[in-house]
């Protein structure tokens, strides 16, 4: 049977949280199952953000055992780290030479990172889009599970894939699509009030899947609001409407309807809200905080799915990176 493939990787930055899990795994669990699927820690990615040695090698264990906590299963899903694959490099740098510089310094999330740390504005985040083009092309993946965030990084893999086939008068390169099962791409929002949870811009406005029962309590009960609606109709702030947006990707339909209708007709009380709010969470990543707890003293076990990810991954590309060479004339006398 012929299976599409799909690839997708996340950046160890720290641990995974909820918007990792609905903006990627829930997605990587399902399509595991029907897909030939290359899932990888994007440890050069994280570079550009310089952490330190010791906290990038425990960060990529992390992202490791959330992953399988999660739910990916390395008997049926290549999981590999990012660097344990050096023809990625060598694909970035063949992708670069058909890249412009223009469209890189006018890609969205490269204008927002010089705007928010304009002392680190690296050739790391420039060429960012380059990188993640050889990350996906390098197995010839038909699907990407993206964020939001990603779509136009996703856009660019395309124009780039195009580009070389066009130049080179080949159809080698496939064009990647969105993978998002029809339905839009999730983004779930922080606790503070933001648009976005992250892991690395406020720690507290994220669940992450590693959080214990009581840290979710805590966090939740924490969470920005406002003085709530004076008249029925009145919208919700945002920062009330990032709860509700929580409730519905963890609560029951119908504890969603009853908080909106105590919204509507004013009567809400943000504190029961934020309550059942932290015990739906509480509930939800349980099971994952469980087989976090077991998996994370097992570093055996951890090794033998990376050196196991790292010789599949590795077998793909070194195909692709020998036919790129071909390609563009770069073969032995």
């Amino acid at each position: 049977m012929n299976m599409d493939t799909v690839v997708s990787g996340i950046r160890p930055t720290g641990y995974l949280h909820l918007g990792n899990y609905f903006g990627a795994l829930k997605n990587f669990i399902t399509m595991q199952e029907e897909n030939n699927c290359f899932f990888f820690i994007a440890d050069y990615h994280s570079l550009t953000t310089h952490p330190k040695p010791e906290d990038l090698k425990e960060n990529i264990k992390n992202v490791l055992v959330d992953y399988l906590a999660a739910g990916l299963d390395p008997e049926k899903a290549v999981i590999y780290v990012q660097s344990d694959v050096p023809e990625v490099c060598e694909l970035n740098l063949l992708l670069s030479m058909n890249v412009y510089v223009g469209e890189l310094q006018r890609v969205a999330s490269f204008k927002e990172k010089v705007r928010r740390q304009p002392n680190n504005v690296n050739a790391g985040l420039l060429i960012y889009p380059i990188l993640m083009s050889a990350d996906i092309l390098l197995h010839h993946a038909d699907k990407v599970p993206v964020g939001k965030d990603q779509e136009q990084h996703l856009e660019l893999t395309r124009d780039f894939a195009q580009r070389f086939n066009n130049i080179y008068g080949v159809e080698f390169f496939k064009l990647p699509i969105a993978y998002n099962f029809g339905a839009e791409l999730v983004k779930i929002p922080g606790l503070d009030g933001t648009t976005k949870m992250s892991k690395s811009d406020n720690p507290n406005s994220a669940i992450f899947l590693s959080d214990s029962p009581e840290i979710i309590r805590k966090k939740v009960m924490r969470a920005v609001s406002d003085s709530g609606p004076t008249a029925s109709g009145m919208p919700k702030s945002q920062a009330v409407e990032n709860l509700f947006t929580l409730l519905q990707a963890v609560s029951s339909a119908e504890t969603l309807q009853y908080f909106n209708e105590q919204y509507d007709q004013c009567t809400i009380r943000y504190g029961d809200l934020k309550k059942q709010l932290a015990e739906d969470l509480v509930n939800f990543t349980a099971p994952i905080y469980d087989r976090i707890l077991s998996l994370k003293t097992n570093d055996d076990y951890l090794r033998k799915v990376l050196r196991e990810g790292q010789e599949k991954a590795r077998e793909s590309a070194k195909k692709t990176v020998k036919n790129v060479r071909e390609i563009v004339g770069i073969v032995p006398l």
